[in-house]
């Protein structure tokens, strides 16, 4: 049976038999609980450390008993693929009209790939996105223009509440005389 230990007695311990700094005793200690290599259970107002000899070795027959079935799992799936592949070699013999359509094949790609290259360099030509981008300029138009609607506004409560000419306005809030609507 395992003996409980309290951290204030690891602490005295740790750096006498195992030749841990006392500082580190408590981070060591938790960072084996962390890794379930030890228990930690609170009663009262005291936790209690301990670990059973023989968990680890139990931990790892679990571990070695489940990776020699998925290793068993593997080697089944390695032959059944293989067994696929030779079945699929049995049928393809390697003739001269099996050889030129693979070449044409080879060469039909090529020809594919160069066409997808082409077309990105005239994608900035598209229709589609020539259409998008006069929808999204009369978006912009329209926001650009009811913002200086509100600056229109503005100005005219400015000068109906303070009796200030357009011109001061304009300078005061650095507005171009040329501003207008778009």
């Amino acid at each position: 049976m395992p003996e409980p230990f309290l951290l204030k007695e690891l602490e005295r311990i740790g750096p006498k038999q195992k030749g841990i700094v006392s500082q580190s005793v408590k981070d060591v200690v938790q960072s084996l609980v962390d890794d379930g290599m030890c228990h930690c259970e609170k009663v009262g107002t005291s936790n209690f450390f301990w670990a059973f000899p023989s968990e680890a070795a139990v931990k790892r027959k679990n571990k070695m008993m489940q990776l020699e079935k998925e290793l068993a799992q593997m080697q089944a799936k390695q032959k059944e693929l293989g067994d696929l592949i030779a079945n699929a070699q049995l049928g393809r013999k390697h003739t001269e009209e099996r050889g030129n359509l693979v070449e044409e094949m080879t060469e039909t790609e090529a020809l594919w790939s160069g066409q997808q290259e082409e077309l990105k360099q005239f994608k900035e030509c598209d229709p589609v996105l020539m259409h998008r981008k006069k929808e999204e300029a009369g978006v912009a138009k329209d926001a650009a223009n009811r913002w200086t609607d509100n600056v229109f506004i503005i100005q005219s409560w400015v000068r109906d509440k303070f009796n200030m000419d357009m011109d001061e306005f304009n300078k005061f809030f650095g507005i171009p005389a040329e501003f207008d609507s778009v």
